[in-house]
């Protein structure tokens, strides 16, 4: 029967059991364990192996485009961010009351970065998320119009427990592109967070999405539930000056 054991397990697809299989059974005979306990050992293996499966796949889907953390982030080098609000922020309250963030700043200000080790602090939490470059993403739905697949992109977006655009700035814009934005973001409404890092102050949306009523009506919700964080600090990107 032991030797079948390993063959039962691969085909009902027991990959963290399999695995640890002869190592529990050779630990249960030098020390005379119970079944039970090797039992439980065994589905604690495959406990923590679904658990790491599914955050990888989490990351893959998330489709983060580098692997930045907030253990990374040189809060040093950038005295225009709170490290104590960045890190109470990775408890990761905010997506419990659907709050959202707004990160305001220069270019290489940051942050990007900030947004990437928030999303991936929830996906390790076990939180579903999804970055976006705010151009590809209005392009996305823009697409989505001409193949009528409108609905269901927005399901798939609305579902995300934390969606973060990126470079919400000088866009090429059209209405149905604005349309469609609107229409995710009320959909996000009070249901889900959402992290949008821009260059453009609230002011300044005006003249992004040039559509005052919607703008205003945008602004209403993304605000009510939000944290803005301001970044006035140097730039990231600026090379560190030659040693000599």
């Amino acid at each position: 029967m032991q030797n079948k054991i390993p063959d039962l397990l691969k085909s009902l697809r027991l990959e963290g059991m399999s695995r640890a299989l002869e190592r529990e059974l050779d630990l249960a005979e030098t020390e005379d364990l119970p079944a039970s306990t090797v039992i439980e050992r065994l589905l604690l293996e495959e406990f923590h192996y679904r658990q790491e499966r599914n955050l990888i796949y989490r990351i893959a889907q998330a489709s983060m485009p580098w692997p930045w953390t907030l253990q990374s982030f040189p809060f040093d080098k950038q005295p225009g961010v709170s490290k104590s609000q960045i890190m109470s922020l990775a408890s990761l309250g905010f997506l419990e009351r659907a709050k959202n963030i707004v990160f305001i700043g220069d270019p290489g200000a940051g942050k990007t970065g900030l947004a990437i080790g928030l999303l991936r602090e929830a996906l390790v939490s076990g939180f579903r998320g999804r970055f976006y470059k705010a151009q590809d993403l209005l392009d996305e739905l823009y697409a989505s119009l001409a193949d009528r697949t409108t609905p269901r992109l927005l399901k798939k977006l609305i579902r995300y427990d934390l969606l973060v655009i990126d470079e919400l700035g000088y866009l090429s814009l059209n209405a149905e592109q604005v349309n469609a934005f609107f229409k995710l973001m009320d959909e996000r409404y009070t249901r889900k967070s959402t992290i949008i890092t821009t260059n453009l102050d609230y002011p300044q949306w005006y003249d992004l999405f040039r559509r005052k009523p919607l703008v205003d009506a945008l602004l209403d919700r993304l605000k009510h539930h939000c944290i803005t964080i301001r970044i006035s600090g140097p730039s990231l990107r600026v090379p560190d000056a030659p040693k000599d």
